[in-house]
């Protein structure tokens, strides 16, 4: 799972809607039409976010960022 806290406080209000709305089990193409923006956007947020959060896979990240706080 995650490493230490490394980054986490640094997500950006994008990244955290784009976690919440993954956490509701939202396809990528589902999120960017509900945020309108593309799906490569979408992509490229999941990614800044896993890395941030030192995670590699989608239930990775939402478990970390409701563990910490960052989605509800």
């Amino acid at each position: 799972m995650a490493q230490g806290h490394r980054g986490r406080a640094t997500l950006t209000e994008r990244q955290r809607q784009v976690l919440s709305l993954m956490a509701e089990g939202i396809t990528y193409q589902i999120i960017a039409e509900r945020l309108g923006i593309s799906t490569h956007t979408v992509t490229t947020h999941v990614d800044r976010a896993f890395l941030k959060l030192g995670v590699r896979s989608r239930e990775e990240a939402v478990q970390v960022a409701i563990k910490e706080a960052l989605i509800p």
